[in-house]
């Protein structure tokens, strides 16, 4: 599972065919680029520049105007999101610059540049409209032969109404005159937006795999309804509740027990802090009162942050936790930990 998750990241990061540079960006000084837009989010618009070696990070409050031919995920505070090519309209000295999204002869929406929070290249190819990361960490001791590891992978793709993505995780300890543990997660979830501004309706579901608690091999599948509450430049933040079903399979090894399915509800909740062009803070957390088992309670919770330092590469700190009020008896009931390590960004992200 692994490997072939290592492997779907890197097939999609193989380059595609460059588009022309005919993207135009004017700063608020007056200087004039002519590139490539490769997307905005955080604050930082990149661009590729025909003659620079990499991409260029552009503070977008800086920036006064852009134009160009490509089609872009355009995503605003409201979180609507439309797609069309971009031209700047002209405006009053002091009236804030207006963006217009078209596509061919139809003009989507004109929203003020500041009310936009990310855009994305999109592409008809479903390759082209991948993003993701892979993030690799190794610790090796010779003193008391200590191999720790950590292996992350994320894919996304984005539409104009709905988005969908798939990450992984895995965490291996292992040290001479102690239990080697391992801890593997997936986790997928798809979203559509919905009429209602900020509100979306989304599908989810993993698989988790901890030695820590016994726990072989455990399924969850749930959906629920979430609001945007800040969607800005800087900072994005979402909750969701809905119902969730879990299913829980443990080492027999350990104590014989039966598989243990679950139902009840669950609460969620997404921050995400931007620093322009340096960091970037991810922290996700859950609660899962079971209906089923009144009284037992599941949370779980992943964080990371990077410190970036070269080109597509940078420095991740990430942290995971899993918690069972009531695990079935002589068996654990929590698993966390942390780790750190390189990460590589590629597509858009």
């Amino acid at each position: 599972m692994r490997l072939r998750l290592l492997i779907l990241s890197l097939v999609a990061s193989l380059p595609v065919i460059a588009r022309p540079s005919l993207d135009v960006i004017v700063m608020d000084n007056g200087d004039r680029f002519t590139g490539e837009i490769k997307g905005l989010q955080g604050d930082v618009l990149t661009v590729s520049l025909p003659y620079v070696d990499g991409n260029l990070s552009v503070n977008w409050r800086n920036v006064a105007r852009i134009d160009s031919p490509q089609l872009f995920l355009v995503q605003t505070e409201d979180g609507l999101t439309h797609t069309g090519t971009l031209a700047t309209l002209l405006a009053s000295p002091g009236d804030p610059a207006i963006i217009r999204i078209a596509e061919g002869p139809e003009v989507k929406a004109s929203e003020p540049k500041s009310k936009i929070v990310r855009l994305s290249e999109t592409s008809l190819s479903f390759r082209q409209r991948l993003s993701g990361d892979v993030n690799l960490g190794v610790v090796y001791s010779k003193g008391n032969n200590t191999t720790q590891y950590n292996l992350g992978s994320s894919i996304e793709q984005d539409r104009e109404r709905w988005g969908a993505g798939i990450t992984y995780s895995s965490n291996l300890s292992a040290s001479t005159g102690a239990e080697t543990a391992t801890r593997n997660q997936l986790s997928f979830d798809a979203y559509r937006l919905l009429r209602r501004t900020n509100y979306f309706f989304s599908g989810f579901g993993g698989f988790l795999q901890s030695s820590v608690q016994g726990i072989q091999r455990q399924d969850s599948l749930g959906a629920g309804i979430g609001r945007f509450f800040k969607n800005t430049n800087r900072t994005r933040f979402r909750m969701l509740g809905g119902m969730v079903w879990q299913t829980t399979r443990y080492d027999q090894s350990v104590v014989p027990v039966e598989r243990q399915n679950v139902y009840g509800a669950i609460g969620a909740a997404e921050l995400k802090v931007f620093m322009f062009k340096k960091t970037n803070l991810t922290i996700t957390g859950s609660a899962i009162p079971a209906l089923s088992d009144r009284g037992r309670v599941f949370y779980s919770t992943n964080g990371s942050y990077y410190l970036k330092f070269f080109k597509d590469f940078s420095w991740n700190f990430s942290f995971y936790g899993n918690w069972d009020t009531r695990p079935p008896p002589t068996f654990k009931g929590s698993d966390y930990g942390y780790s750190s390590g390189l990460k590589w960004t590629f597509g858009y992200k």
